[in-house]
């Protein structure tokens, strides 16, 4: 009758620990911000058609590198007021990046950037 009791025990506890294990590495689990997973489909949608050739007569930002070199002005400028010449994107082509949007740019380059 012991061994028995024993066994139950064992079980539920396993399977108890099983579940919390499980859980855990669920919740724990974070998505990295990448550059072609989150931030290209943001320049994409935001700086076209002005920084993506063909189409576009301004400096290309249609590639990691390019991005990844020139993340800084790119934050600088879109935190801008709207009335700065220098706000982008440009004139009121497209509206303003969301702060949520300029939020995930600012963690990809505290991030390191990662491709």
């Amino acid at each position: 009758m012991k061994k028995i009791i024993i066994i139950i025990i064992t079980m539920g506890t396993v399977t108890v620990l099983q579940n919390c294990g499980s859980s855990g590495k669920i919740g724990s689990k974070k998505q990295s911000l990448t550059y072609n997973n989150d931030i290209a489909p943001i320049l994409k949608t935001n700086c076209t058609p002005c920084h993506f050739p063909a189409e576009g007569r301004k400096e290309p930002l249609n590639t990691y590198e390019t991005v990844k070199s020139k993340i800084v002005e790119i934050l600088l400028r879109v935190k801008l007021p709207v009335t700065d010449a220098k706000f982008m994107p440009y004139k009121n082509k497209k509206p303003a990046l969301s702060d949520s949007l300029i939020n995930v740019l600012q963690q990809w380059q505290n991030k390191n950037m990662p491709e």
